[in-house]
C-alpha cells in the first residue's frame, strides 16, 4: 500500500507539524473525488485504502488523535463492490464510493460495536442498522469505521471530560493536542479535521455536533429535530436529540445531509418533515445567499471579549455580502434542559436496552450504574455518574416537574428566542459565536496559560438544540492557533436557507485551516 502520508513533529511547544502534501486526499471535497472517480484516475477501493493507512500513520501513530474507536473490515471489499457497480454504468449519487465515519452510538449490524463508549455495551447486538446508516449505504457510501465520543454523549457524570470514554480512551484535538476536541461527537470532528475521512455523522442532544466542530474547524450541521431519523442511535433525550454531518465544507456536509435526511415510520418526528425537503439541501457552488438576506445576532457576556474582533469581521463580510445586519439581543440564559434530559434518558435507555434482546447484559440504566460501579477502574477514573444516578431516580414522563421543565425550554427556546426574533425582525436567520475556543484536556492544571484563570468559555448551541430547531457552524477564525466558528440557526425545517447562507459566508471567510497538531501553546 502506498504511503501517502509522513509524520513529522519537533517537541517545542507550538511546533509540531504533518507533511501535508504527502497526503493526496488532504482537504477532498466530494466534488473532486466523483470527477476523479469518473475519470477513471481514481477508485472507491484506493481511496478507502488511502484514508485506512492515513488512519493507521495520524490516529494510531504520529500525533495519535485516537478519533477513529475502530475500523471497519468489510471496507475495503464495499468499496470494491461500488467500483464494480461504477464500471457497469450505475452510480447511485454524489456519495458513491466516499469514505465515512460514525459515531459509536449509531447502530450497525456489521462486524462493528456500537457501545455509546461504554464498555458495558460490548458484544451486545442490535436487532438493525439506524435507518440512517442504510440510507448511508443505499446512497453509496463506503462506512469506514467508528469513531470515539465522549461516553453516553457526555451525559454519564456532572465533570465528564470530553472525548473519553471508557472504551475508547481520550480523543485529542488536532489543532493543539492538549486541548479538548469538545464533544459528545469529539471523535467525529476530530477525524474529519484531521483528514482522516472525507465527513463523518455525529449526534447531538444540546451542542454535541456544533461544538466539537468549532472546535476542530469544521463544519457542522444539527437539523431540525425530524429531519433525520433517530431510530437506530443510542438515544439521550428523544425531545432534542437528533444526528447530523460532519465536513470540511458546507456544500459536502449539505450532501451527506440530503442523503441521510427522509421520513421513517419507525421515528414520529420524522413523518412530520415538509415533503421533499431533503432535494433542497446541497447549495450549488454558486454564491450570493447573503446578498438581500436579513441576519439577527445574539451575544453573551459569557464569551472572552477578545472574540469580539472575529465576530465583527465576520459581521463586515456578511454585510459586504448585502446582507442585512442587526443586532437581535442576547443568548438565552440557564434553561431546565439538564432535568428533560436526566427523566428522558432514563426512559429512552431503558427501552434501547429492550430492544437489543438477550445480546445484551444491559436491560435498565441502573445495570448500566451497576456495571460502572463494578468496573469502576476502567469506567470511572475520571469522573462520575451523577446524572445516571439522578435519572434512575426520576419518576414516569407525567410527573410535573418533567412537563413543566419541557414546556418552559420550548417555551423559552422557540417561542421568546427564535421564533420571537425571527417573527418580530423579520429575520432569515440568527447568528451567534458557536463556541470559544478549546481548553485544556486537563483541568487541574488551574490556570490556562492562553485563557487564563477563566479559560474558553461561552457556547451559542443551547436555543436551537433545545427547541429542536437547525443550527450550522461554519469556521470563522482563529484564536491563539484555536479555531472558533459561527453559529447560523433559525425556524423549524429552514435548513436549505441556512445552509444557502453559510456556503456564502464560509465562501467569503475562508476561515477554514488544516491542524498542525501543536503539543501545546505557551502563554502570550
Amino acid at each position: 500500500m502506498k504511503r501517502w502520508f509522513a509524520w513529522i513533529v519537533l517537541g517545542t511547544a507550538g511546533v509540531g507539524f504533518p507533511a501535508r502534501a504527502e497526503f493526496r486526499f488532504a482537504e477532498a471535497t466530494i466534488d473532486r473525488l466523483q470527477a476523479e472517480m469518473a475519470a477513471g484516475t481514481l477508485t472507491a477501493r484506493e481511496l478507502t485504502a488511502a484514508y485506512i493507512e492515513r488512519i493507521e500513520q495520524v490516529d494510531r501513530a504520529g500525533p495519535k488523535l485516537n478519533a477513529v474507536i475502530e475500523l471497519n473490515p468489510d471496507a475495503l471489499s464495499i468499496a470494491e463492490r461500488l467500483d464494480a457497480e461504477r464500471k457497469a454504468g450505475r452510480v447511485r449519487g454524489p456519495l458513491h464510493g466516499i469514505p465515512i465515519l460514525l459515531k459509536d452510538n449509531i447502530a450497525t449490524t456489521d462486524k462493528m460495536e456500537t457501545t455509546a463508549g461504554s464498555l458495558a455495551l460490548v458484544g451486545a447486538k442490535p436487532p438493525r442498522e439506524a435507518y440512517l446508516v442504510t440510507r448511508l449505504r443505499e446512497a453509496g457510501a463506503v462506512i469506514l469505521g467508528k469513531t470515539n465520543l465522549s461516553e453516553w454523549a457526555n451525559f454519564r457524570g456532572t465533570r465528564s471530560v470530553s472525548g473519553w470514554s471508557g472504551r475508547g480512551g481520550q480523543t485529542l484535538n488536532p489543532y493543539v493536542i492538549d486541548r479538548t476536541p469538545s464533544g459528545s461527537s469529539s471523535g467525529s470532528a476530530v477525524a474529519v479535521a484531521a483528514n482522516l475521512c472525507v465527513a463523518a455523522i455525529g449526534t447531538e442532544t444540546n451542542g454535541s455536533i456544533v461544538s466539537p466542530s468549532s472546535a476542530c474547524g469544521i463544519v457542522g450541521i444539527k437539523p431540525t429535530v425530524g429531519l433525520v431519523s433517530r431510530d437506530g442511535v443510542i438515544p439521550l433525550a428523544p425531545s432534542f436529540d437528533t444526528a447530523g454531518p460532519m465536513a470540511r465544507t458546507v456544500r459536502d456536509a449539505a450532501i451527506v445531509l440530503a442523503a441521510m435526511a427522509g421520513m421513517d415510520p419507525a421515528d414520529e418526528a420524522s413523518t412530520r418533515q415538509p415533503a421533499a425537503l431533503g432535494s433542497h439541501l446541497a447549495p450549488s457552488p454558486s454564491h450570493g445567499a447573503l446578498k438581500g438576506a436579513r441576519i439577527g445576532v445574539l451575544r453573551s457576556a459569557s464569551y472572552r471579549p477578545n472574540l469580539d474582533p472575529m465576530l465583527e469581521r465576520a459581521i463586515q463580510s456578511m454585510r459586504d455580502a448585502g446582507a442585512e445586519v442587526s443586532e437581535a439581543g442576547d443568548l438565552p440564559g440557564s434553561l431546565p434542559a439538564v432535568e428533560v434530559m436526566r427523566y428522558e434518558i432514563k426512559h429512552a435507555l431503558n427501552e434501547y436496552f429492550r430492544g437489543l434482546g438477550p445480546s445484551s447484559r444491559m436491560k435498565s440504566i441502573a445495570d448500566v450504574i451497576r456495571f460502572n460501579e463494578e468496573n469502576w477502574a476502567r469506567e470511572m477514573p475520571l469522573f462520575g455518574q451523577q446524572h445516571f444516578v439522578a435519572a434512575a431516580a426520576k419518576g414516569p414522563l407525567t410527573e410535573s416537574a418533567y412537563v413543566d421543565a419541557r414546556a418552559q425550554c420550548w417555551r423559552v427556546a422557540r417561542e421568546e428566542v427564535i421564533d420571537g426574533k425571527t417573527n418580530a425582525h423579520g429575520l432569515d436567520a440568527l447568528v451567534a459565536i458557536t463556541s470559544g475556543p478549546a481548553g485544556l484536556i486537563d483541568r487541574t492544571r488551574g490556570k490556562d496559560p492562553v485563557f487564563g484563570e477563566r479559560g474558553p468559555a461561552g457556547s451559542a448551541s443551547s436555543a436551537a438544540a433545545i427547541a429542536g430547531y437547525p443550527s450550522v457552524t461554519v469556521p470563522m477564525g482563529t484564536e491563539s492557533e484555536l479555531p472558533v466558528g459561527l453559529l447560523f440557526f433559525g425556524r423549524a425545517w429552514t435548513e436549505a436557507r441556512l445552509l444557502a447562507l453559510a456556503a456564502d459566508f464560509e465562501h467569503r471567510a475562508k476561515a477554514r485551516v488544516e491542524p498542525r497538531f501543536l503539543p501545546t501553546l505557551s502563554g502570550r
